[in-house]
């Protein structure tokens, strides 16, 4: 009985060390494959941005098109750039 009681605290304790362990390789970015260099402007329907975060630590700008598709934009590049800018001075103009 005394060492069914002893297991059954160990195995508990074991269990709440394993849960308490935080995923190494647990990457929750959306961007998961090729990203574009450009995209035509005229088929953006909208630009979104996320920063590098706790669970991806990659920036992403993911491009939704005017027939619903979804594109990641390479943040590197000129076009992607160029694009924000240009959004950023057309809001600051305003």
């Amino acid at each position: 009985m005394k060492s069914a009681a002893v297991f059954l605290a160990v195995a508990c304790l074991f269990f709440a060390y394993v849960q308490g362990q935080p995923r190494i390789n647990a990457k929750r970015c959306m961007c998961q494959g090729p990203v574009a260099n450009a995209v035509r402007i005229q088929h953006i329907d909208k630009i979104e941005f996320y920063p590098a975060s706790a669970s991806c630590q990659n920036v992403e700008i993911i491009a939704t098109l005017k027939d619903g598709a979804q594109k990641c934009l390479n943040p590197k590049s000129d076009f992607t750039r160029k694009y924000i800018m240009r959004a950023i001075k057309k809001r600051n103009a305003e």
